[in-house]
Parts: structure tokens; sequence; C-alpha cells
């Protein structure tokens, strides 16, 4: 368990069989999804690639937009994101889920893909929304890789951020440390789930011709990269333009970014993550005035479950969210 003492441990109301990391963690993520009615927009980049943007609009001229930023691997088909979207639609509140390249169920063009620093297309999404609605309201919601790269997002783009309130969940702010704890015990097998996602992805873009040879490994190593380090050094660095796997988690950690932050932002995390370690915790002086950082006993990654039956379990965390955005 992390364990802070620059931070006031907090509790919300849980049951019994709601309190360990991983059913928080697996639970929350493999129950049906709330149904919600999404509509597809299709985003093309000022390089060439695309996004697609999923919207749920709650009103036809919105005076408030929820944009969604989610995990590694995820799309507006994720359970967490579709239970933020039905509390937000519930309260007249419009959302637009924000695809990383590659996430909406078709590749992206280019060889690049995302990573955990990636604030260019996050840019574009929110320039998007400013030109639609010139006068609505912005929140930012970013989830685990989502939540570091929105923590960056802010951090240098200060006061001219696009994004006018926030909230931080499950972030891993130290990429390293979160790296190499997903390379012990239990934990490897979320890294294992995923680093399998992401290795299917690789070898579609190594069967393109157009792409083949753009890509920083051969097919025959694809499968030998089994952990995030390997992944990242071998293939997230050398795509976006990082020397090494050092440099890319050098840059793009969160952390260093939230003393620079001037939107009102929330930042949450679990002490029992199984996807972090102590080092994501922000020392108190590294908060900007506007950070607010809430540090959790139980919650896993992107749990928090707060009571309920297994099967019908309730969730703290969307309560927390629209609570924080004030709607």
């Amino acid at each position: 368990m992390i364990e802070d003492r620059a931070h006031e441990l907090r509790y919300f109301p849980t049951t019994w069989w709601a309190k360990n990391p991983h059913v928080q963690t697996i639970l929350s993520s493999v129950l049906r999804a709330p149904e919600v009615l999404l509509r597809r927009e299709r985003l093309e980049l000022s390089d060439g690639d695309f996004i697609d943007l999923d919207w749920s609009d709650a009103a036809e001229h919105p005076k408030r937009v929820v944009a969604v930023f989610h995990g590694l691997e995820g799309s507006s088909g994720s359970p967490y994101v579709r239970r933020l979207i039905k509390r937000c639609v519930e309260h007249g509140v419009s959302v637009v889920v924000h695809h990383h390249r590659s996430c909406s169920g078709e590749n992206n063009r280019l060889a690049r893909s995302y990573h955990s620093g990636e604030t260019g297309d996050m840019q574009q999404t929110l320039q998007h929304i400013r030109r639609l609605w010139p006068d609505a309201h912005i929140d930012a919601v970013g989830y685990s890789l989502g939540g570091n790269a929105l923590a960056k997002y802010l951090g240098e783009h200060k006061e001219a951020s696009l994004v006018d309130r926030a909230v931080i969940v499950s972030a891993p702010l130290q990429l390293s440390a979160c790296a190499k704890r997903l390379e012990g015990g239990f934990s490897r097998i979320y890294q294992r789930h995923l680093i399998k996602q992401l290795q299917r992805k690789t070898t579609d873009k190594l069967a393109n011709p157009k792409l083949k040879e753009m890509m920083p490994v051969k097919s025959d190593e694809v499968m030998e990269l089994k952990t995030f380090y390997d992944f990242d050094d071998q293939v997230t660095a050398p795509l976006h333009g990082f020397a090494d796997v050092h440099d890319y988690y050098t840059q793009c950690s969160g952390l260093q970014f939230l003393s620079s932050i001037t939107t009102p932002t929330l930042i949450i995390h679990a002490a029992d993550d199984p996807f972090m370690t102590d080092a994501v915790i922000p020392e108190a002086e590294q908060l900007a005035d506007k950070v607010s950082y809430e540090l959790y006993a139980h919650g896993g990654h992107v749990g928090f479950i707060s009571g309920g039956s297994p099967l019908r379990p309730k969730f703290f965390l969307e309560d927390r969210i629209v609570d924080y955005l004030k709607f």
C-alpha cells in the first residue's frame, strides 16, 4: 500500500467485499457498461492523421462540455467512461470522449500512435470544442494515462489552457516507477493484458506496406517486448521522437507539471492502486494553489467501488467527480 505522510489518508464508505484492490480494479472494468447514446465525429489532425470523438449531446447548444481522456487502450466503451457519461447527461451536461490515436476501433494512419505525454492531440480536441461552442464552460476528466497527459497539458499551457476545471484520476504521474511496479506480483497480469493489445496494434502496422519501414521494430521482435519498459524503449520512445525510454519517462511524467497548473484541478489516487507506487504522490510544495489532492485508502486503479453487491456495485468516483465539477 502507498503510504504518504504529506497528505491525509481519506476514506469513502465501502463494503467488505470491495476492499481488495484487485476486486476494485477488475470488477469496475469488466462489468457491463451503462447504455448511452453516442454520436461519432472524425477530427482530422494537422499532421494528416485523425482521431475519433464520441459525443453524448445533452443539449443542442451546450453551455457546458466535459471532455473525457481515457486510459491506456481505453475508449468510449470503457465502463468507467460510460458511467461518467451517464452521470453527466443526467445533469444535462454534454460529453465528448477523445479517443487517443488507434483507440476508437480503427488503427490510425501514421506509424506513430499515442503516449502518456501526448498533449498536442488533446489541444486540437479542445480547440475544436471551443470553435463549436465559443462560450461553453469546458471541464476535462483524465483517467490513468489520459490523466497523466492532462496534468502535463494543464502545466504546459498554464493560463492559456482551454480547460476551465479538471479532474485527474489514477494517473501514473511518475512513469518509470509505475512501469517498474507493473513488473512485480499480481500487477504483472495487468501488464500482460495491456501489452498484448499494444503488440497486436504494432503487428498490424508492420503488416501495412506503407508503414512497415517507419516502424522501429521488426515483426519477429514484437512478441519479445513483454514489459512496458521494453515496449516504451523499443517502440513508444523512437516512434514519438524521444532518445530512449528514460528520456520519454523523464519528459512526460506529469508530477513535474503540477506546480505550474493554474486551472482548478482535483487529483485522485488510491493508496492501494496496483499500478502505482508512492513515487506518484506529490509533496505539498509540488502542488500549485489551484490543485487539490486526495489520497484514498481504497479504490484500486480507476475503481472506487463504494458498496452494493458484486453484480450491482455502487461507485464513489462518479459522485466525487460530479461534486467537484459543480454541476
